[in-house]
């Protein structure tokens, strides 16, 4: 029993060293001060209007929180990501808008929203990964798959009409990251693919300042460029903007 309780401690303290050595599971909340432009739109029988969100609609800028979660596990890194994203935005309508079979007049006073919530599951092998070494640099191939749940709507004349759909969109990119041991760094990402007028690109950088080795924060940037083209709903939006938060590791 004593050899087997010596035995167990060995274990844990040599799981430990490699966690810490490793930032095997990192753990990172935080929000992004998002700014939308664009146009997005319902069609029915082909026939709608590109609605632009900031000179027909007056989309605000919108703080928007994130969550994600990575594994990494020698050279190979799986990511969870959830981003919820919300826009609103009212006004005068200056012309005639069509959106899914409905017709919105000028002088009409119109409020309108636009939602995509984002689920990212990515996987990175670091072609690069030394990770061990005061200074670190890891560069590696990412795969990812973002589950898009968009939904549009306008309201005028007390008519509210909304079109949504939910797609996958897969992307092939880069994630990289090159600091000073834990206590000063910066990370990059970049992904881009689509398929039958659907796209994502999504590209982000931040510095991460770790006083301590298992916590610290970050600040950066972040850019969302997204086209849907599926079951009569059409969005060609571009949200981008800079992300705070914090990080912890194990």
């Amino acid at each position: 029993m004593k050899q087997k309780l010596i035995a167990l401690a060995a274990a844990a303290i040599s799981f430990t060293s490699v966690a810490q050595a490793d930032e095997t599971i990192a753990i990172k909340p935080g929000f992004m001060l998002l700014s939308p432009s664009g146009f997005f739109g319902a069609t029915v029988n082909n026939v709608g209007t590109q609605v632009d969100v900031e000179k027909d609609l007056h989309f605000k800028n919108s703080t928007q929180p994130v969550g994600e979660i990575d594994l990494l596990l020698g050279d190979s890194q799986l990511s969870f990501e959830f981003v919820p994203m919300s826009f609103k935005g009212s006004g005068t309508l200056t012309r005639n808008i069509t959106y899914n079979g409905r017709t919105y007049t000028a002088g009409s006073v119109a409020t309108s929203e636009f939602k995509a919530d984002v689920f990212d599951i990515g996987y990175t092998y670091y072609l690069v990964n030394m990770d061990d070494l005061p200074s670190r640099l890891q560069i590696g191939i990412e795969t990812a798959v973002k589950t898009v749940s968009a939904k549009t709507s306008i309201t005028a004349g007390g008519v509210t009409s909304s079109k949504n759909m939910t797609i996958p969109i897969p992307t092939v990119g880069l994630r990289g990251r090159v600091a000073l041991a834990d206590f000063i760094g910066v990370t990059g990402r970049f992904g881009y693919l689509g398929y039958s007028g659907n796209t994502f690109t999504d590209a982000s950088a931040q510095v991460e300042f770790s006083p301590l080795p298992t916590l610290g924060i970050y600040a950066g940037y972040r850019f969302i460029k997204l086209k849907l083209n599926n079951t009569g709903m059409i969005a060609d939006m571009t949200l981008k903007g800079p992300v705070i938060g914090g990080f912890f590791r194990f």
